[in-house]
């Protein structure tokens, strides 16, 4: 199916001429603006494959290109280059090169589950974006995103020790994207919860920052976890066919 969105024709790809007359008419300028054909030299037939194996991803095929996931979604309000459907169509055809174009801002998929909901073919758009970022992120086409480093940072607390504690993720995470921790949103809110939270309960959140208490009978549920977690890190580089040995 093309693609008819103004705003997907990449600006190189448009030539326009100054100075143009054909059969004696004057065409010169906006009147003689034409679009570039290409030739794809870029065609990944496993790439909807690879994405389709990733969590979320699993029923990309069903796609019928009718556009409700681009127009109920919450970024592409705000950033008409955020197109989910675009980008399906992109992994369907195989386009990587094309893609990978987007690379720095399928991440910012904010995950409001309002392309899922319009969605009549339950193709789970909001998924397919984050396997797509998965998928990038294993190809390493881009470096994690922060979304990417705050997940594995929540996600680790929890396998460890069964609960969360903010500070501890938050502590985390800005180590992980290399950020300062006094910021200065994060100062007031702290001021706001010394002002408004017992003292009890504020012992016992410093408490917890120190002392990293695990849920009562944790250790089997742990092993469970970080074994589930190995087998299925492990099927997703065999589906993308990164546990291959290298030829020599």
């Amino acid at each position: 199916m093309p693609i008819h969105e103004k705003q997907l024709i990449r600006p190189e790809n448009l030539v326009t001429h100054d100075e143009l007359v054909i059969d004696g008419v004057d065409v010169s300028g906006h009147w003689s603006t034409f679009i570039e054909s290409r030739v794809v030299t870029d065609y990944n037939e496993d790439m909807e494959t690879e994405i389709a194996a990733l969590p979320g991803g699993e029923h990309i095929h069903r796609c019928w290109q009718c556009g409700s996931c681009t127009n109920a979604c919450t970024v592409n309000a705000l950033n008409e280059r955020f197109n989910p459907r675009f980008w399906i169509y992109l992994i369907r055809t195989g386009m990587e090169e094309e893609l990978l174009r987007d690379k720095d801002i399928i991440w910012q998929c904010v995950s409001c589950n309002k392309c899922t909901y319009a969605c009549p073919r339950d193709v789970n758009p909001e998924g397919v974006m984050k396997a797509t970022s998965h998928w990038l992120e294993l190809k390493g086409h881009t470096e994690k995103s922060p979304s990417m480093h705050f997940d594995e940072e929540f996600a680790a607390q929890v396998f460890k020790t069964g609960k969360i504690e903010e500070g501890r993720i938050i502590r985390g995470f800005f180590k992980r994207t290399n950020q300062a921790l006094m910021q200065d949103w994060l100062v007031e809110m702290v001021k706001r919860l010394v002002r408004h939270l017992p003292v009890k309960l504020l012992f016992m959140m410093g408490m917890a920052n120190l002392a990293r208490p695990k849920t009562r009978g944790w250790g089997g549920a742990e092993a469970a976890v970080n074994e589930y977690v190995a087998e299925r890190e492990a099927s997703n580089r065999k589906a993308l066919g990164l546990d291959k040995e290298p030829t020599t």
